[in-house]
């Protein structure tokens, strides 16, 4: 097998990048590296060497979600590739799924994994592997992008500032969300996740009980809240408690579901895996088994998430 790592040079610090290069020039095997040079290049080296080669081959994502984005939606449509990832940018939330940066830390280990189908989340043209979200986590996206490269508010602190601006700007949202044809918003929302997997803003355990090879996305709508109850329900939320947490009870609504439809007056921000789209109406649909992701073994078994019930 042939084996492709696609490093996004924007993702970490220059020692960390020095020390990515050498350790994929070390390894034995065909092995070649690629740096990104724009957003979407990923995609588009992808598609153009896997148009161009039928022989099997495993691209590994070097950078944070948004680089993960991009390798997945290069590969898919092509049975003979395969995608892993090599965790270095500052939030990498979908590998906290299988417990984390360290799982996927051993290149070798890597290149020697073995492979599990994962579902993604479709709108339009556009794809994510994790989570899909807008609302009041759209806004600290937003904000999060903006500061990222920034000392003290960016890098691991950038989710927190995006938070501090979206409490200014988007605690109060519209929208009519259904799911799988169910209406589920009133008048007004806080925010809505739609995820394949458990995490987003670098910490945040949106989706506790999240499978991303079920068939099914994990839908969250939490309506508006007082500032006071805000900070009063974040830690539990942050935790991953919100689901069986009786203080949330009045404030969100749960499902399982296989499709997402979304109506506003206006464009609005929506989030996918750390990138931006801004439709008014969209459908958000879940693609079971559309991708073979590559996970090393782990030295200690990551517990399963909990099946959730049909509904909550």
């Amino acid at each position: 097998m042939k084996h492709i790592f696609i490093l996004n040079p924007q993702a970490g610090s220059g020692k960390q990048l020095e020390e990515t290069r050498a350790a994929i020039r070390s390894l034995d095997g065909d092995v070649e590296l690629y740096e990104t040079k724009a957003p979407k290049d990923a995609t588009t080296y992808i598609r153009s060497f896997c148009e161009s080669h039928t022989e099997s081959v495993r691209f590994y994502a070097c950078g944070g979600d948004g680089t993960l984005k991009e390798v997945a939606e290069g590969i898919l449509g092509y049975p003979q590739a395969s995608m892993s990832c090599f965790p270095i940018g500052s939030g990498n939330d979908f590998v906290k799924y299988y417990g984390g940066k360290e799982r996927f830390a051993d290149l070798t280990a890597l290149t020697c994994a073995e492979e599990t189908a994962v579902d993604m989340i479709r709108i339009g043209d556009e794809y994510a592997v994790n989570v899909c979200s807008f609302g009041f986590d759209a806004a600290a996206v937003v904000a999060m992008n903006k500061v990222r490269r920034l000392p003290l508010i960016g890098g691991k602190n950038a989710y927190t500032t995006g938070i501090l601006y979206a409490l200014c700007s988007a605690m109060r949202n519209k929208a009519d969300i259904y799911a799988d044809g169910e209406k589920l918003s009133g008048k007004s929302f806080l925010l809505c996740t739609v995820a394949n997997g458990g995490y987003v803003g670098g910490a945040y355990r949106c989706a506790p009980r999240a499978r991303n090879d079920d068939g099914k996305l994990e839908v969250c709508v939490v309506k508006p809240l007082s500032l006071f109850t805000f900070i009063r329900l974040i830690g539990a939320y942050r935790e991953g408690k919100h689901l069986d947490d009786p203080r949330f009870k009045k404030y969100i609504t749960y499902r399982r579901v296989s499709r997402v439809e979304v109506r506003a007056d206006a464009p609005f921000p929506v989030e996918m895996d750390g990138e931006i789209i801004r439709p008014a109406q969209f459908v958000c649909e879940v693609v079971p088994g559309a991708l073979r992701f590559a996970v090393p073994k782990a030295e200690t078994p990551v517990p399963t998430p909990g099946k959730a019930a049909a509904r909550s």
